[in-house]
């Protein structure tokens, strides 16, 4: 009933479109900062998330430091590039409504990344908000540009419903 509730209702979709709009608001804002600042480096905010894995209480837990020492820092162009475009992309998507599960699915991701290495800020927020997004499925896009594209994907390509059309119907 719940489920139902935040899935179809019209005044609910309302509600997670000012939802989604701050949160992708949050992203874009965070993505051009990085993007228009000439230069972020991811390095130093990896080094530091390895570092503070080490101690009586660390704040990392030791297998995502390791995935950071050993993946994460030798690639940090890849993933400074990454961060900037994956926060404008999501931020973008979300205020446009458009793809929203999967654009509130992959900002989700960047906000545990950040989470799993060390930094609370907005993602512990971020994240309860998002879940909300996620749950609702196509109705936290209701009012954005999800209201035509999904069902256009659905009806035009091959991903959408299995429809037969009337001349494929053989009878024998």
């Amino acid at each position: 009933m719940i489920m139902e509730f935040i899935r179809n209702n019209k005044i609910v979709a309302a509600i997670l479109t000012v939802l989604r709009v701050y949160i992708g608001y949050t992203w874009i804002t965070a993505g051009i900062g990085k993007l228009t600042s000439g230069g972020f480096d991811a390095s130093g905010f990896l080094q530091g998330a390895i570092a503070s894995a080490g101690g009586e209480h660390p704040a990392v837990q030791g297998w995502w430091a390791t995935f950071l020492e050993v993946v994460a820092l030798p690639n940090a162009e890849l993933f400074s590039f990454l961060v900037m475009w994956g926060e404008v992309l999501v931020g973008t998507a979300l205020i446009l409504g458009i793809f929203t599960n999967f654009a509130a699915l992959m900002g989700i991701t960047m906000n545990f990344a950040f989470l799993f290495s060390g930094t609370v800020s907005t993602n512990a927020q971020m994240v309860l908000i998002t879940v909300f997004l996620i749950v609702a499925g196509f109705n936290a896009g209701r009012y954005g540009l999800d209201r035509w594209v999904i069902p256009f994907i659905k009806d035009h390509t091959p991903f959408g419903k299995n429809k037969v059309k009337k001349e494929e119907v053989v009878v024998v």
